[in-house]
């Protein structure tokens, strides 16, 4: 053997070496490089914790298969990236993409298991150069694990927004959504809610849809403040084994010991989300003969603990130009009668301007007969997470409501330096007792006059929580105006806030990140569809084919002398 061939061999074998030992180490050692600029497939530090909790296989079921438009190819591809990058971090998540529509036969079967399971599809219009046609998608996945499953909605409704702005914004959300299911299956419930009670608070038949939402996360239960007038202390610790306490809509009086016994559970450290209406109006009470009612203030005994605490709510109405749209008889009554859409302005339309998490990307969410909230200066950190837009006013009441405000005409001037009125405020902080200073209304050897680091949520509606009924007396989902056919983001607003006063893990945070979805204009590809088709498949080709050419030339010249 040459000395030639025994340095080839000698360095064929260091390579080798050299390979193996770097295998060996980097099985050790796990990275995956995301070379994105918005970092789009960087898992948070949130999911990977979340990622952890699974023990077991976790099966995850999409329902993105089969002959999708492009938009929802896009969708597609973005949870499978993403599915991919959660499975790269726990080969217990297993996943597969199926399409409910493949086999006609079994078709309808798998449709009605679907709708059973409340994977209900959306039909989109499908246009191709001018040429539409209709499909039905179904933007869902079903995750199983340990006998338990749980729906992942894949596609965020955006009320008045178009298929490609809806893809975008369910993109952003797609962290959130697959990590969000997979806490609920994996974790076990550890927070509890308590819904108040006592004080002529929304039935349960009206808060259905939302209980059932947080029942998926939490511990929830009802909790009656009438044992307070007999056991206040005892009424006390009990309450202070929720975490979170959900006052919606009350329109009785809240007696000086019931105040007390809230005061120290908030002051203990307790959540509490507040519906208040500080006037009583209904919409239901417009349909009659005149087609009018009286607003008029209510009192709730609750004024100097808002104030305490750094807010007020005042008895009177948002009157909104951005208001929601409702349906009124026109013409005869009989046969003749017609329905023509107007604008209500008593209730406003809110689209989120805050980048705070709990709103960031959220859509229009629906008030009715909201009232306006003001801020005190307290020390206690203030965040409006909602207001009405600047063409709104406040309307003092009492007040007489009629139908034919519809009709009203209006100009911006009635609106300067009026609008922005704060419907929905975060305060977080340590607050102090409103019974500071003042006689107790029952003896408390544990009062507390200053809290620890705390925070509450105060919204000046209470129907914003409150689901309809339709014509069998059955909850329809929150959000969904039965009267106009919309579907707003009451819902998740109203998740996003229990999430964020109970979450412990942070996961309220992932909805706070941006992503940048480069999609084509549809317009320009239409007026250009040639030249594109060309640059997008005739220019690879062209590109290979010269090579091929050059490379040919350029070999026989080399060896053909």
């Amino acid at each position: 053997m040459t000395t030639s061939n025994k340095k080839n061999i000698k360095s064929l074998l260091i390579v080798i070496a050299v390979l193996l030992f770097l295998n060996v180490i980097s099985n050790g050692f796990f990275h995956r490089f995301d070379l994105t600029k918005d970092k789009r497939f960087t898992l948070s530090t949130t999911s990977l914790n979340i990622v952890k909790q699974v023990q077991n296989p976790l099966y995850i079921k999409i329902y993105l298969q089969g002959d999708l438009p492009a938009e929802f190819k896009r969708l597609q591809s973005e949870t499978q990236d993403l599915l991919e990058e959660f499975q790269a971090r726990n080969k217990n998540i297993v996943f597969e993409f199926v399409d409910p529509l493949e086999n006609k036969d079994e078709s309808m079967d798998n449709i009605k298991e679907l709708y059973r399971k409340g994977l209900t599809p959306i039909n989109i219009t499908v246009d191709d150069k001018g040429k539409q046609s209709q499909a039905m998608v179904f933007p869902w996945a079903i995750a199983v694990y340990n006998n338990k499953e749980v729906n992942i909605p894949l596609l965020k409704n955006i009320m008045g927004a178009s298929t490609t702005q809806k893809v975008i914004g369910s993109v952003q959300h797609l962290e959130y959504s697959i990590a969000d299911a997979i806490n609920k299956i994996t974790k076990e419930k550890q927070k509890k809610v308590a819904v108040i009670k006592g004080n002529g608070e929304l039935k349960d038949i009206y808060i259905a849809k939302f209980l059932m939402q947080v029942r998926e996360s939490y511990h929830i239960g009802p909790f009656t403040l009438d044992s307070v007038a007999k056991n206040p202390i005892g009424s006390l610790e009990a309450l202070e084994k929720y975490d979170l306490a959900i006052i919606a809509k009350p329109t009785e009086q809240f007696s000086d010991a019931e105040k007390q016994v809230l005061d120290q559970y908030i002051i203990n450290g307790g959540k509490t989300l507040w519906l208040v209406d500080q006037v009583a109006m209904e919409m239901d009470s417009l349909y009659n003969s005149t087609g009018s009612t009286l607003a008029y203030p209510r009192d709730l005994n609750l004024n100097d603990m808002f104030f305490k605490y750094g807010f007020r709510i005042n008895p009177d109405l948002v009157k909104d130009e951005r208001g929601s749209p409702i349906k009124l008889a026109s013409g005869d009554q009989g046969s003749a009668t017609q329905y023509q859409e107007f604008i209500w302005k008593f209730a406003p339309l809110v689209y989120p301007e805050n980048k705070h998490p709990i709103v960031k990307n959220l859509g229009g969410i629906k008030f009715d007969f909201a009232n306006p909230i003001d801020t005190l200066k307290n020390g206690i950190k203030k965040t409006v997470l909602l207001q009405s837009s600047k063409y709104s006013i406040k309307i003092g009441s009492p007040a007489e409501i009629n139908l034919n405000m519809v009709a009203e005409e209006t100009s911006p001037n009635d609106y300067l330096n009026k609008g922005n009125i704060p419907l929905s405020v975060l305060l977080e902080g340590s607050f102090h007792s409103v019974f500071e200073n003042r006689v107790l209304p029952f003896d408390q050897k544990t009062f507390e006059a200053k809290g620890k680091d705390n925070k509450m949520i105060v919204i000046s509606d209470g129907d914003l929580i409150r689901n309809q009924l339709d014509k069998n007396f059955q909850p329809v989902e929150l959000g969904y105006d039965q009267r106009s056919g919309n579907l707003y983001d009451n819902k998740d607003f109203l998740l996003n806030c229990v999430n964020y006063l109970l979450d412990d893990n942070g996961l309220i945070n992932i909805r706070s990140r941006d992503l940048n979805l480069p999609l084509l204009d549809k317009e320009k590809v239409y007026q250009n569809y040639s030249f594109i088709q060309f640059i997008t498949i005739g220019l690879p080709i062209l590109i290979l084919l010269i090579f091929g050419i050059l490379f040919t030339y350029f070999r026989k010249r080399k060896y053909s002398k």
